[in-house]
């Protein structure tokens, strides 16, 4: 199944049975009346979160989505059906937005959250309804409403604890597959990685984290350069971010100029992801001069550079035992920033 991040569907909510006229005519029955029962309701457009559902690929084929009107209402005041609700499901990360007015309807970033997207017409009132001392006979009743109907873009950005990024051909598939079980497409060449790719990795027993390859930077990203608006808002739902530094790029631009060319376009993006925890490493740490570089991108940035290599496996134990604690940091103070938000004022 292809990996689809994006779409705009149409949803529409069933609408709700119309109410019934009908009167009671028995034999033996000296006294009939008015019997005309209610009309169902419609049925709803439910989208829920779900674990194990990966893309939005289902939404691609089918661009709208319309749940089943009520039933009528009938004689001897019998009901017309509730319809059944219509669900959605897409994975945890999803973003809901009204695709006319631009305003967030949700945002379903855990898994089980769900939203109404398009809530179903509520059901007519039958003549029994309307009876009263008055009005022995009443012949008035009410038609279902409609359901709403909206258009809605979703929006996936992928949950990870950690973000892996770097510009192309910088390692990012390499380390992945090298730490994890995930088996991106891996090759000599620039922009292999076309979509984000996730993988489990296991630091001992009892700790583990979601490192996420997201695809390779180019400048003007934040513009729409490249993807750029596509690959950078997977960034978004990460606590940290890994920077890939390669010590002799292909293209024969210079290692430190690359990592600052990247920083800028995050910042260009979102200020807040220059301020997202980060660790910094040189890849391909095998390479004649990678040391050199790592030193002088420590100068630069003042802090601690790492250097790693995926083909020899040094300094892999070493980049995520770093990456886990800053991990553990960022998390204590999400927590406790959202504890001083939630505690009540004296």
């Amino acid at each position: 199944m292809p990996f689809v991040d994006r779409v705009t569907i149409e949803v529409e909510a069933g609408r709700g049975g119309d109410g019934c006229i009908s009167f009671r005519r028995e034999k033996y029955v000296p006294r009939g009346g008015p019997d005309g029962g209610d009309g169902g309701d419609g049925g709803s457009v439910i989208v829920v979160a779900e674990p194990g559902v990966d893309t939005l690929a289902e939404l691609v084929h089918r661009k709208h989505w319309k749940a089943k009107r009520g039933e009528h209402g009938r004689g001897a005041k019998c009901h017309g059906a509730s319809a059944e609700d219509l669900v959605i499901r897409v994975p945890p990360g999803t973003l809901l937005v009204d695709a006319e007015g631009g305003f967030v309807l949700k945002d379903l970033n855990e898994a089980g959250a769900s939203v109404v997207a398009a809530r179903g017409g509520a059901g007519g009132k039958g003549n029994a309804r309307f009876k009263t001392a008055t009005n022995q006979a009443p012949r008035e009743h009410t038609p279902g409403e409609p359901g709403e109907r909206r258009r809605i873009t979703f929006e996936l950005k992928v949950i990870a604890d950690v973000g892996l990024l770097g510009k192309p051909n910088a390692g990012k598939s390499t380390l992945l597959s090298r730490v994890s079980r995930a088996r991106p497409e891996i090759a000599d060449y620039p922009f292999t990685t076309k979509i984000p790719n996730l993988g489990i990795v296991q630091i001992d027993m009892d700790r583990s984290m979601v490192l996420a390859d997201i695809p390779g930077l180019i400048e003007g990203a934040h513009a729409g350069a490249g993807l750029g608006h596509e690959f950078l808002r997977h960034v978004e739902r990460t606590r940290v971010l890994i920077h890939l530094v390669e010590p002799s790029p292909t293209d024969g631009t210079d290692p430190v100029e690359n990592y600052k060319a990247i920083r800028a376009e995050l910042t260009q993006y979102d200020v807040d992801l220059a301020d997202r925890p980060e660790v910094v490493a040189v890849s391909k740490g095998e390479l004649p001069g990678a040391e050199e570089v790592r030193q002088r991108l420590a100068d630069e940035i003042g802090r601690e550079a790492l250097i790693f290599s995926s083909v020899t496996g040094q300094g892999l134990n070493a980049l995520m035992s770093r990456t886990y604690a800053v991990l553990e940091e960022a998390r204590r103070a999400a927590a406790e920033q959202e504890a001083a938000a939630t505690k009540p004022p004296l």
